[in-house]
């Protein structure tokens, strides 16, 4: 990031990642800017890529995705065509709401939302068809500890953008 942020920065982003909701009014008065300084330092965050916009958190368990699969992938194939179709094909299932491409003894990582044992037949069967995989396991979340939780801004942590 070449952005240098400061600590009135990391207030505004902490404040947007704990309530997204937030009017500009809001988020000025808790970080003690007026609204227009508070606007924008906004869009400067915005324009600059480290705001990557805000948006809804839907609990899934109310559309009946019930059941979070972690999909570990092995594959012999490494060139650039074959991972590019390998993307769209996961794209094209709508339950995979996660891809990583990662290293270690894995290649591909995957975090699937579905609604049951039977949901994730589905999914396991479109996800092997018509691609060669090495190796496919599943790893099946018991309980979500926390989801989606806001990075620590520190000075620290941003040390690299003084």
């Amino acid at each position: 990031m070449s952005l240098k942020t400061d600590e009135i920065d990391r207030k505004i982003l902490t404040c947007l990642q704990r309530d997204g909701s937030l009017s500009q009014r809001e988020i000025a008065d808790q970080v003690g800017l007026s609204q227009n300084a508070c606007w924008r330092r906004m869009k400067r965050l915005e324009n600059s890529g480290v705001l990557k916009g805000t948006r809804a958190i839907v609990d899934a368990e109310a559309f009946g995705l019930d059941l979070t699969v972690f999909v570990m992938i092995k594959t012999r194939h490494h060139s650039m065509e074959w991972s590019k179709s390998f993307r769209k094909h996961i794209e094209r299932i709508p339950q995979v709401v996660e891809l990583h491409r990662i290293g270690g003894d894995w290649d591909y990582m995957l975090k699937i939302l579905t609604n049951g044992m039977a949901g994730y037949d589905q999914v396991y069967r479109h996800l092997i068809t018509g691609f060669e995989l090495d190796t496919v396991t599943g790893y099946f979340s018991m309980e979500p500890i926390f989801i989606d939780r806001p990075l620590e801004l520190t000075t620290r942590s941003a040390a690299g953008n003084k």
